[in-house]
């Protein structure tokens, strides 16, 4: 214990206490490394908030190398200073490097800056996803189909970039699907990662078409290996959902004049024409049942539900 209070005490009392202060101050050089510092210790996250820091940092360690080369002159400061600022200049080139290697098609860098930027998602975190579905942006012309009722597999999960989807069922039309939504939602929701189905309902270009698809299985190693990713596809695919069925929620209705309201089961709006009445519980028991894309029976001008 007493040679550990004379190693300290060696170590404070090495050097002697400042009796009298330097009277003129550094040169402007010292002072121009300290602004440096003090701005460069502001920079914020992300890519360009890194290049900021170690930018400002680096001229910060560069103006310290330079007052201890030319005022201090000695060679330890200068040294460590020296060695500092290369690192920040590395780590500057390597960030920017970064930068590059995520640079995007336009078509991806509109689908970020309107669908993915404004959820807060870092450029690293979309490079994955776009990775994932190798960076391809896949054409549709005019009146092909998509899918094809009873035939199509359920396969991948496609976001519609460009264009408009009509989808039906039988013959009978259901709803379009825009830019920005998921072409099959509601068939990729319906189904668990061991699952396997068919389409429902016919997806038919309407004009020419761009969309997104990520394949199942390489989606679902995406999700394994990135728990945030997974999420924001849940909440992604789940307000997916929830905008076609409130959009749809107008074409339900039941007899004597009542429109049917999906969110609200037990109430009614008096809104349309007479129909022929049909009972609350059967409807409810449609409601639980069917499919996303169903057309239930026993209700009127119902187009579809997207019911879990």
């Amino acid at each position: 214990m007493g040679e550990n209070a004379s190693f300290w005490e060696s170590l404070i009392y090495a050097h002697p206490t400042c009796t009298t202060w330097k009277q003129e101050a550094e040169g402007s050089i010292y002072h121009l490394a300290s602004i440096f510092f003090v701005v460069g210790f502001m920079g914020g996250s992300g890519f360009f908030g890194l290049l900021y820091v170690f930018s400002l940092l680096g001229l910060g360690f560069l103006c310290s190398s330079v007052w201890a080369w030319l005022d201090v002159c000695a060679a330890d400061i200068f040294s460590w200073n020296f060695v500092l600022f290369v690192i920040c200049f590395v780590q500057f080139v390597y960030v920017t490097y970064q930068v590059r290697s995520v640079a995007f098609d336009k078509e991806f860098q509109e689908l970020y800056s309107a669908l993915f930027q404004p959820l807060g998602i870092s450029l690293t975190v979309y490079r994955k996803i776009v990775l994932c579905c190798d960076a391809e942006v896949i054409t549709l012309e005019k009146e092909h189909c998509y899918a094809m009722q009873g035939k199509t597999p359920i396969d991948k999960l496609s976001l519609l970039v460009s264009g408009r989807i009509r989808v039906t069922v039988d013959g009978e039309f259901l709803h379009y699907i825009f830019p920005l939504q998921f072409l099959d939602s509601p068939e990729w929701d319906s189904l668990r990662p061991t699952e396997e189905g068919i389409f429902q309902v016919t997806l038919t270009a309407e004009t020419d078409c761009r969309y997104v698809a990520w394949r199942r299985k390489k989606l679902y190693l995406l999700f394994a290996k990135h728990r945030f990713i997974s999420r924001l596809f849940s909440i992604l695919i789940g307000s997916d959902i929830a905008e076609k069925l409130y959009a749809l929620n107008d074409r339900v209705h039941v007899g004597q004049g009542f429109r049917y309201d999906i969110r609200l089961p037990n109430f009614y709006h008096v809104a349309l024409p007479e129909t022929p009445p049909v009972q609350p519980s059967q409807l409810s028991h449609h409601l639980q049942r069917g499919s996303p894309r169903r057309k239930p029976t026993g209700v009127t001008n119902c187009s579809s539900f997207l019911a879990p």
